[in-house]
């Protein structure tokens, strides 16, 4: 069953990802990331109101938010920290970078996942889940060197900050993947959602005040007037909604697969990376973006590499 449930969260992914990337067309990273938190929590509420109010109508549901001690909170908080820090950097370079160029380099996080699996949890991969890592893990390396060349000819003042902001999405992001087994194996995954979630909501309110009041001050920033619409007020506001709606089940059905003891966190993260053919798709057909055949291969090899995943965890 985790196996599914790791399958449809990369689904899901792959849709949250293409609705970041049409959210940030027109709006700073910041509006972008805050509403979407903001209303993930607002979602998350409803059951812990719920649960709080009446927990009868949600007992022996998959909805019911159990109540965490102050050590789960602290670590839920720290959970929250790392993954903050790795959306912001990640909504950086997205917003600055082709989306066929950061969905694959994203993928690249569940080999340093893989490595802290080995290291840390003592996982053992079957030679099915080893040809389906290395596959899609190795794909994503050749378009990688294939587009060595491209990278190096960006302007390096401008674009070069946005590469060095995506690799340490990617890096905070795995490490967030390996704090999530730990959490999962001794709290409730829908409580360690709903509280991380309310926490980053909370964060995110404070950056945005003072964003907003240190642009405020600045009377040189040039914003444009689309820009600075309240996002609310704009048409972005369906992609945000989007974004929180993909995220919310995205998370919540990759917690679900982890709290199965037979899991390896190696395969889930490789398979939700998976999402990123999804963006793939979106990039080549309605964006328009270059190097079509080469990403064409690429998105092939992550595939395979899902099918041998697949067969090899089944």
């Amino acid at each position: 069953m985790w196996i599914v449930l790791a399958f449809v969260s990369a689904l899901c992914l792959g849709g949250y990802d293409i609705s970041k990337k049409i959210a940030l067309r027109e709006h700073r990273v910041i509006d972008v990331l805050t509403l979407s938190v903001l209303i993930s929590s607002l979602i998350l509420c409803v059951p812990l109101m719920l649960s709080r109010l009446c927990p009868e109508t949600l007992t022996g549901t998959p909805f019911l938010v159990p109540h965490l001690n102050a050590q789960a909170h602290a670590l839920t908080f720290l959970k929250s920290c790392i993954v903050l820090s790795s959306w912001i950097f990640g909504y950086l370079s997205l917003k600055h970078l082709p989306l066929s160029v950061v969905s694959p380099m994203q993928a690249t996080r569940p080999m340093w996942t893989l490595i802290g699996a080995l290291l840390i949890f003592g996982e053992r991969l079957n030679a099915w889940q080893w040809a389906g890592v290395c596959l899609a893990i190795g794909t994503v390396f050749a378009f990688s060197f294939k587009n060595k060349s491209a990278i190096i000819h960006h302007k390096a003042s401008v674009e070069n900050r946005y590469y060095v902001a995506l690799a340490l999405a990617i890096l905070i992001g795995a490490c967030s993947g390996l704090y999530d087994k730990y959490m999962m194996r001794r709290f409730d995954h829908n409580a360690v959602q709903v509280y991380y979630t309310m926490y980053q909501a909370a964060m995110m309110a404070v950056v945005w005040m003072i964003d907003r009041s240190i642009r405020k001050k600045n009377k040189d920033s040039a914003v444009s007037i689309e820009t600075d619409k309240p996002l609310f007020l704009t048409s972005a506001i369906l992609p945000v909604v989007l974004i929180s709606v993909f995220l919310v089940i995205s998370d919540n059905v990759y917690m679900l697969a982890l709290r199965d003891p037979d899991s390896l966190i190696a395969v889930v993260s490789t398979i939700r990376r998976g999402g990123a053919v999804i963006g793939f798709a979106y990039g080549l057909l309605f964006l328009k973006e270059q190097d079509a055949w080469k990403k064409i291969l690429c998105m092939l090899g992550i595939l395979a590499g899902l099918v041998c995943l697949a067969l090899g965890s089944c």
